[in-house]
């Protein structure tokens, strides 16, 4: 069975996630620890619970998402899944930082490329790959339809959606990500989003306002 804990971390609130399995191997999705303290906070969990870093997923490359890359990769040395379209906007990221007022270095390491569709295993627990593009243009979203979890990223929120405002951002595009790749998923499905609290497909569905 797969859980998820989650941390809420650097300026812009962001959630991190450590998806584990009871075999003690896990994913770290869209590390964002941005210093000392929060690092700790992620790495203290994952050692106390004497947890087996499998891979580092992101949902999309925003700043905020990956403040924690480098250092979270540096540290357990496995391959960082992406979808390919989305490596412009991780390479974007040091003028990104500048315009915010701090330093950013260009993520050194391995990086693979994930597809719509493609499946990824945690021993017996799965993520299927959904494209959502909108927010990012790569943005992508892990479905874990066994035991209904999304982990959505920056694409649905609690009563909410992601901005469009940003590089490459596609209001159209995002609402017709959400509409074909999400709200077709059980109504019993919770939500795990970049930011904020969790909520469930069906209640979006039913009361998102900017669905209604």
């Amino acid at each position: 069975m797969m859980h998820l804990q989650s941390f809420a971390f650097n300026p812009f609130s962001e959630n991190t996630y450590i998806a584990l399995n009871d075999h003690k191997d896990c994913f770290i999705i869209d590390p964002g620890n941005f210093n000392e303290q929060e690092t700790a906070a992620l790495t203290n969990f994952i050692s106390a619970n004497g947890l087996n870093v499998k891979n580092i997923l992101l949902t999309h490359a925003h700043i905020d998402h990956v403040l924690g890359l480098q250092t979270v990769y540096d540290r357990y040395k496995v391959p960082v899944l992406i979808h390919e379209t989305e490596k412009e906007i991780l390479d974007r990221n040091p003028m990104t930082a500048r315009q915010f007022g701090f330093f950013f270095k260009p993520f050194e390491g391995e990086i693979q490329f994930l597809k719509e569709g493609e499946t990824i295993n945690l021993g017996e627990d799965q993520f299927k790959v959904l494209h959502v593009p909108g927010h990012s243009p790569g943005h992508i979203a892990f479905h874990n339809e066994a035991q209904k979890i999304v982990v959505s990223g920056d694409v649905l929120f609690e009563g909410s959606i992601g901005r469009t405002d940003l590089y490459k951002g596609n209001h159209e595009q995002l609402l017709e990500s959400i509409k074909t790749k999400l709200f077709v998923l059980d109504g019993e499905t919770q939500v795990f989003c970049g930011h904020g609290n969790p909520t469930k497909i069906g209640f979006e569905r039913e009361y998102n306002p900017f669905f209604r």
